[in-house]
C-alpha cells in the first residue's frame, strides 16, 4: 500500500465521520485506495487484506463492512438471500450478476428503462429499488 492509497483509504472513512482505526484503515485502503469501485464479498475481501499482509480477522472484516453501509460508504446487494456484495458506487445503478463466475459488474444505467413500480403495501415506502440481471457466458 502506498501513502497515497492510504490517505485517500482515511479521508473515505473521515469525510463520513468515522474514526480511522488501523483495520478500517487498512479495509478501506482495499476499497478505494486505487481509485476505482468494487464490487466484494466479506470472503473477497479477507482474502485480499490477508494477501495485503494485514491482520483482520474475518469477523472484523464483515462489522466493518456492516459500519461502512451504516455510514453510507458501501451499498450492499443481496443475492438470494445468502450471498451479500458491497458496492462502493452507491449511486443507483443495476448490476450484472455473472452466473459462471459469481462476479457483480455495473451495468449500463443508461440502458435501463423501468417505466413504473407497483405501489408500496399499505403503511409502507419504496426505500430502494436494486436491479441485479443474471447472465452467463455462451
Amino acid at each position: 500500500m502506498t501513502s497515497v492509497e492510504g490517505d485517500k483509504g482515511t479521508k473515505w472513512l473521515s469525510d463520513a465521520g468515522l474514526r480511522p482505526t488501523r483495520q478500517r484503515v487498512s479495509l478501506a485502503t482495499l476499497l478505494v485506495g486505487d481509485g476505482y469501485d468494487r464490487h466484494v464479498t466479506a470472503e473477497s475481501l479477507f482474502a485480499a487484506s490477508k494477501d495485503a499482509g494485514d491482520k483482520v480477522s474475518l469477523a472484523t472484516v464483515y462489522n466493518t463492512l456492516r459500519a461502512f453501509c451504516d455510514a453510507g460508504l458501501l451499498r450492499e446487494i443481496n443475492l438470494d438471500g445468502n450471498k451479500c456484495y458491497f458496492d462502493t458506487n452507491t449511486s443507483n445503478h443495476p448490476h450484472f450478476y455473472w452466473e459462471d463466475t459469481h462476479e457483480l459488474s455495473d451495468a449500463p444505467a443508461d440502458e435501463l428503462m423501468i417505466s413504473q413500480l407497483p405501489n408500496a403495501p399499505e403503511g409502507a415506502e419504496i426505500s430502494k429499488v436494486d436491479v441485479v440481471i443474471r447472465v452467463r457466458r455462451t
